[in-house]
């Protein structure tokens, strides 16, 4: 069984499950077949034929998943809700033979870079609809659920007598205001 299947959670699925191109065999194939009579050819189909067994990506109805490695296992997952942006990288050649990269990123420094792969339009589709599906619920635990909850019954509780008409606090009338400077970073030229 392989790594995703023995991974999911109750009540995932998967929608998509990556494969590697095959003009990626033909080539480990060929190196075999014209190299094999000498050693590199056996070595190159060896190493490409663990490498591509080896690793395995998909797409759940709540992960997006890549795994690779044989002894030394590394896996990189991101939560569909957290997924902000997803970018397809296909060459000419890359688009004539049916593959290209895939790569996610999401909140804060998450990046998978997927290996090549192939139809990698449909396991973009994949992660949207993903996306789609999961509404952007976002997945809280009960006490950060709960500490939200008791923030924003504050709000509501908040005395309207403390709020002008257009929603200031008295009081603030009498703070000098500040001209603001339109800035990059606070960064602006200096006079």
């Amino acid at each position: 069984m392989r790594y995703i299947d023995e991974s999911l959670a109750d009540g995932e699925t998967i929608i998509q499950r990556g494969k590697w191109p095959g003009v990626f065999w033909f080539g480990a194939w060929a190196a075999l077949i014209v190299l094999g009579l000498i050693v590199v050819g056996v070595f190159i189909f060896a190493v490409a034929a663990i490498k591509m067994k080896t690793t395995d990506f998909a797409v759940t109805n709540r992960r997006v998943i890549l795994k690779r490695g044989w002894l030394n296992r590394h896996t990189k997952e991101l939560a569909v809700e957290s997924v902000e942006g997803v970018v397809l990288d296909q060459s000419i050649i890359a688009r004539l033979f049916g593959y290209g990269r895939v790569v996610v990123t999401g909140t804060g420094d998450a990046v998978i870079a997927f290996p090549p792969m192939a139809d990698p339009v449909d396991f973009r589709r994949a992660i949207e609809a993903a996306r789609r599906d999961c509404g952007g619920e976002v997945r809280l635990a009960s006490s950060d659920r709960a500490a939200i909850e008791r923030a924003a019954e504050a709000n509501e509780n908040e005395p309207a007598a403390e709020r002008g008409a257009e929603g200031e606090r008295e009081g603030d009338e009498d703070r000098p205001h500040r001209k603001r400077h339109r800035s990059f970073i606070g960064l602006r030229a200096r006079r």
